[in-house]
């Protein structure tokens, strides 16, 4: 074949997905499938709209089948734990932070963290997935909401987990209010603005928006960007992420943060 008639390479897209209710997480599981899209899934323990957490007992055998199909997983840390802000430390100690978990015994109170807590947190959550799917979590981490500081994100890293949040069109906006930002509005937004290499993020469940979006636009979504060239991607094989995940992938696990 001439070198010009060869198939152009594909755009890549790194399709993420955060814990939520859970309730439409079959119906997305069976979109990827469907479609044969791979995606890195972020996951917390999140309260459901059944039985226990989503990383409870009643949702290992979803994970582990999502494992089987060869998909990828992260931390959102175990409690949906928001960073509020840095604790200013006395004598040269590293710093602190004001934590709210969203979820679990602490939920909506203002908790005092050191690193090592915030690093033990991220780390809970990422061996719940290995021992549920037997499969080795990535070396990253998103914090709920986004919601970081320098200090946060040095205080991760130093223990093994390098942040990611998302790319300005690639917030899929299914958090947001259905009535102000309807589903044929968001899925057109999206196909309009997606740009090669853009890190998408949506949820597995939003408690708030009356008119589910997954639903609606998961898979007009996919259809609608293959065919405008993109193809979906994991974490695994971003390059701003690669050679991270590699280096922590050695012999030595990295040790917490004290």
């Amino acid at each position: 074949m001439h070198p010009a008639q060869a198939a152009a390479p594909c755009k890549p897209v790194y399709l993420t997905l955060d814990t939520g209710h859970m309730a439409v997480a079959p119906l997305m599981a069976e979109v990827l499938n469907k479609h044969q899209v791979k995606v890195t899934f972020f996951a917390a323990n999140e309260r459901t709209q059944t039985g226990d957490g989503s990383l409870g007992e009643q949702w290992a055998p979803w994970w582990k089948a999502r494992a089987a199909e060869g998909h990828e997983f992260a931390s959102h840390t175990w409690d949906h734990v928001y960073w509020r802000s840095d604790l200013p430390m006395a004598g040269g100690e590293p710093p602190g932070f004001k934590m709210r978990p969203s979820a679990g015994p602490s939920d909506g109170k203002d908790l005092n963290w050191t690193a090592a807590q915030y690093c033990e947190e991220i780390g809970k959550s990422a061996k719940r997935l290995e021992a549920i799917t037997g499969k080795k979590t990535l070396p990253l981490f998103r914090a709920p909401g986004g919601k970081t500081s320098p200090a946060l994100l040095a205080a991760a890293k130093s223990c093994g987990y390098e942040h990611v949040g998302w790319s300005p069109a690639g917030f899929l906006g299914d958090e947001l209010a259905s009535e102000k930002y309807p589903n044929d509005f968001l899925l057109k937004k999206a196909l309009r603005d997606v740009r090669s290499g853009d890190i998408l993020l949506a949820h597995l469940g939003i408690w708030s928006r009356k008119d589910p979006w997954a639903p609606k636009v998961l898979e007009p979504l996919i259809t609608g960007l293959q065919s405008r060239g993109f193809c979906f991607k994991t974490l695994r094989e971003h390059p701003q992420y690669k050679d991270w995940i590699e280096a922590q992938s050695g012999p030595a696990p990295a040790k917490p943060a004290k």
